[in-house]
C-alpha cells in the first residue's frame, strides 16, 4: 500500500491556521495531555505556521516560527535567531517523512526571514529526530507542560 501524498505550506489562510490548531489539539491536548489553555497562547497570532495536508485535504502536521521579539525571549535575546514549536504530526501520518518536511519548510521561512539559526525546546523522546536534521542539545533538561525538554539549536 502506498502512503498518501501530502504537500506542506505555509498557512496562510484562516482556515489553513484552524487546520494547525487541530492538528496541535489532536496531538498535544488529546494524546499527550496538555491542557488547551497552555497549548494555544499569544504567540500564535504573529507566527508563521506552516501545515502538512493530504491530498485529500485531511490536515496531518504543523509547525510554527517565532521570529523577531515573538522569539527573543525563547532564543536569548538573539535577533537572528528563530524559535521552531509546536511541531506535531497526527498519529496515523507518523512515519511518512511529514515532521521531516515540516521542520525543513520552517528552516525555509526562517531564512525567508535572515535568520541565521533555529533554537527548539524538543521533548525528550524526539530529541534522536531532531538530532538526525542537524540540531543540537544544549543546556539542562527542563519540564515545559509536564513534559521533559531540551533546547536544542541548528544553523540555517
Amino acid at each position: 500500500m502506498t502512503p498518501e501524498p501530502y504537500a506542506v505550506r505555509v498557512a496562510s489562510e484562516a482556515a489553513d491556521r484552524e487546520a494547525c490548531f487541530a492538528v496541535r489539539r489532536e496531538v498535544f491536548v488529546g494524546e499527550q495531555g496538555v491542557p488547551e489553555e497552555v497549548e494555544y497562547d499569544a504567540y500564535d497570532a504573529v507566527a508563521v505556521h506552516v501545515l502538512a495536508v493530504r491530498a485529500d485535504g485531511l490536515p496531518i502536521g504543523a509547525g510554527r516560527l517565532l521570529f523577531g521579539e515573538a522569539a527573543a525571549a525563547k532564543v536569548g535575546g538573539d535577533p537572528s535567531v528563530g524559535s521552531l514549536g509546536r511541531l506535531a504530526v497526527t498519529k496515523a501520518a507518523r512515519g511518512l517523512g511529514v515532521g521531516v518536511a515540516l521542520v525543513r519548510a520552517i528552516e525555509d521561512a526562517a531564512r525567508a526571514r535572515g535568520l541565521r539559526a533555529v533554537d527548539l525546546h524538543a521533548q525528550t523522546q524526539a530529541l534522536g529526530f531532531y538530532e538526525r536534521l542537524g540540531y543540537e542539545a544544549y543546556g539542562p533538561e527542563f519540564a515545559d507542560a509536564g513534559i521533559a525538554h531540551r533546547a536544542m539549536r541548528r544553523a540555517v
